[in-house]
């Protein structure tokens, strides 16, 4: 087996065994057996359990990012993004949302490491500043401002961009957090979801 297969096999047991019992709880020891090696072999790849974690953390910003350039959306950059939201219609902003939402709910290295960071943001200081840093302050100054940057182009109405990220951002977040813990509910959340983008759109659009 090349060594690369097996770096991502360690990676998404690891991933796996995170979400499901928590950072601290799985040692080395545990990921090496549900890759079906001995954890001597697992630090030919990892010098740590940490160090799985960290990669664990920089391939899923990798996949996320690839994805969301896909959509032609920089969610690091809103200068980059105004341009493809000036003119929008509301159809074609629901499809980008509902792409993202399904995408953030079923790629399971970006699903997983939501459910991990969610737990273990009231057990651990340092995650829940990633928590915080990935799912809140990320996405709201990345909203601000491209809520800002449609404002100035006369694009939306003018607004706090801040309360606007609270009524826009919010549900979403809660109806993915709804279809983690009740995965049956997806398509009556896609249905809120998609009602949700258009009350938003005809709400503030110009």
């Amino acid at each position: 087996m090349r060594r690369d297969d097996t770096k991502r096999r360690i990676m998404d047991a690891a991933l796996e065994l995170f979400a499901a019992h928590g950072y601290d709880a799985v040692s080395v020891e545990q990921i090496a057996g549900a890759v079906g090696i001995k954890a001597p072999s697992l630090y030919n790849h990892f010098v740590s359990k940490r160090a799985i974690f960290d990669e664990i953390v920089s391939d899923a910003a990798a996949r996320y990012e690839d994805f969301t350039a896909m959509q032609s959306v920089h969610v690091d950059d809103a200068d980059a993004d105004t341009g493809e939201f000036l003119g929008i219609s509301e159809d074609v902003l629901c499809q980008k949302v509902r792409e993202i939402f399904l995408y953030s709910l079923h790629d399971k290295t970006v699903s997983r490491l939501r459910k991990l960071l969610t737990i273990e943001q009231f057990r651990s200081a340092e995650l829940s500043k990633m928590y915080n840093e990935r799912y809140v302050d990320r996405l709201a100054n990345y909203h601000a401002g491209l809520f800002a940057h449609l404002m100035e182009k006369g694009q939306i109405k003018q607004y706090d961009p801040y309360v606007l990220v609270l009524m826009y951002v919010s549900p979403i977040m809660t109806l993915m957090g709804v279809c983690d813990r009740q995965p049956e509910r997806e398509d009556e959340c896609l249905q809120k979801l998609d009602k949700h983008v258009r009350l938003f759109f005809n709400a503030f659009n110009k």
